[in-house]
Order: structure tokens, then sequence, then C-alpha cells
């Protein structure tokens, strides 16, 4: 048993170093498995930064409205939102008395 051993060493080393790097190439923390899991984690998170992206200019952009030049008609929505003035989907008719533009 030893003498075969012996005179396959080098065969046997080989194999079990390949089985070592193979097994490490797929499991692990650098493996192929983790860095494809990795990949779809930062897929996610690119598209969450975009959607915060837009939710900060989007507030940034309320903001301007009631601090710089202050928009009458955006607080009129505001003020319909919250204290639930109207409805949603509601038609609002404006009407003119005579003399007027």
């Amino acid at each position: 048993m030893f003498d075969k051993i012996k005179k396959n060493y080098f065969i046997l080393i080989i194999t079990f170093l390949f089985i070592y790097f193979f097994f490490n190439l797929l499991g692990g923390d650098r493996g192929l498995i983790s860095y494809l899991k990795k990949k779809d984690i930062y897929k996610e998170l690119k598209i969450k930064q975009t959607d915060l992206k837009f939710k900060i200019q989007e507030l940034e952009h309320k903001n301007s409205l009631l601090t710089e030049n202050i928009d009458l008609d955006f607080i009129e929505i505001l003020i319909r939102d919250k204290f639930l003035f109207g409805k949603e989907g509601e038609t609002t008719y404006i009407i003119k008395q005579d003399g007027q533009n």
C-alpha cells in the first residue's frame, strides 16, 4: 500500500491541490458563487441609489418652491392634500365675473 502511495505521491499531491483550488474557486468569500451574489446586491444598490437621488431632487425642488419664490399653486396643492380639501380627480371650475380677465 505504501509503495503505491510513494510511486504516485506527485499525482496524489496534484490531485489534492486541484480539488482544493477548485472548491475555493467556486465557494468561499472570494469564490464564483459569492461573486455572483455580490454582483446582484450591487445592481440592487445602484437601483436604490438612483431612486434616492430622484427623491432628493424632488424634495429639493419642493423645498425651493416653499422658500425662494413662494409658489401659491404648490401651497394650494399641499393644503388640499394635508387638510383633505377636495378630492382626487375633481374638476375645478373658475367663475369669472363681468369686467375681470
